[in-house]
């Protein structure tokens, strides 16, 4: 009688949880008991067998009582053994949420408040309100975010998010700065920061990043102006009709790169870690101008005479 017991507990615990014809979640609250878990499965409609077998096995596997709430998947196949193994090690689905390089704060707020997962807790709250939270009361939220792919578990929040970011571009920073080269133009992390941003917004091309970097740096050490339109667009703000007019580089703001010397008071966007490189490491170059081409990429040139004919060339042809 025993034999026949435990052979029906062995087949129990190999045996593929039906129906599921297609992947599916198990959402365990947390102190939910495992006859609990059962109830919710057979609710659901998987058959999931006796609650005797699942408490019997749990405690042939040790895992009785150690079971972790979460998120799981449940793919097509998966048997008791497999579920409680899973749950014993918390192994739990991992979303992941993407800051995309050269987002604007305002942008990364819009793709939080999107997420369909993450908790939200940042609705109604200012920047300084955000900010405070984060520990950096008093700093403006533009920029201070490292553009990569952060991995959650359900029932983490939005602000969880922004503190890893967070976190992550005050590390990659201070370990950039650490190791800059000589010579820079730049007095503190936050100025690289700042030029960063511009360089994220200048160009897509990596090969260009470290001598775009070169360029502004070059204009900064000569007292030259950056005159870098996605500074101006920036500044405009809602005012940005898609085109920048010639009322745009005149009109005075404190992104205006056209009317004011030196770099913006903040940056623009958040740079991902190749534009930190870039201007803590910026090529040498001769040049003080580039144009783009149309096809992506840029015409650099040492001198406004130069800078001139592949406007013509590159621009005014093309319009």
């Amino acid at each position: 009688m025993a034999t026949a017991f435990y052979a029906g507990l062995q087949r129990f615990a190999d045996a593929p949880l039906a129906p599921l014809p297609k992947s599916t979640t198990l959402d365990v609250a947390f102190g939910t008991p495992l006859p609990g878990i059962v109830r919710d499965l057979d609710a659901r409609g998987i058959r999931s067998g006796s609650p005797l077998y699942w408490r019997l096995l749990a405690r042939r596997m040790g895992v009785a009582g150690k079971l972790h709430a979460g998120e799981y998947a449940l793919d097509p196949g998966i048997a008791p053994r497999g579920l409680l193994a899973k749950m014993a090690a918390g192994d739990v689905i991992q979303h992941k949420f993407t800051i995309v390089e050269g987002w604007t704060f305002a942008q990364l707020r819009d793709a939080l408040a999107h997420d369909a997962v993450l908790e939200r807790v940042l609705a109604g709250r200012s920047d300084a309100d955000i900010m405070r939270a984060l520990g950096s009361g008093g700093a403006p939220p533009e920029g201070w975010f490292l553009p990569e792919t952060y991995q959650f578990v359900k029932g983490m929040s939005d602000l969880d998010i922004l503190r890893r970011a967070h976190a992550a571009m005050r590390r990659k920073l201070a370990a950039l700065w650490a190791a800059r080269a000589s010579d820079l133009p730049l007095k503190t992390p936050y100025e690289a920061l700042i030029l960063a941003s511009i360089v994220e917004k200048e160009t897509a091309q990596p090969a260009e990043r470290a001598l775009i970097a070169g360029v502004f740096e070059h204009r900064l050490k000569i007292g030259m102006r950056l005159q870098t339109d996605p500074a101006v667009i920036y500044g405009l703000g809602s005012g940005y009709d898609g085109k920048i007019h010639t009322r745009d580089l005149e009109t005075d703001t404190p992104y205006n790169t056209y009317t004011r010397a030196g770099l913006p008071p903040t940056p623009i966007a958040m740079p991902g870690s190749a534009s930190l490189e870039a201007v803590l490491h910026p090529a040498p170059t001769e040049a003080l101008y580039f144009v783009a081409r149309g096809d992506g990429t840029h015409e650099f040139s040492a001198t406004l005479e130069a800078h001139n004919r592949a406007v013509a060339k590159y621009q005014l042809h093309r319009q």
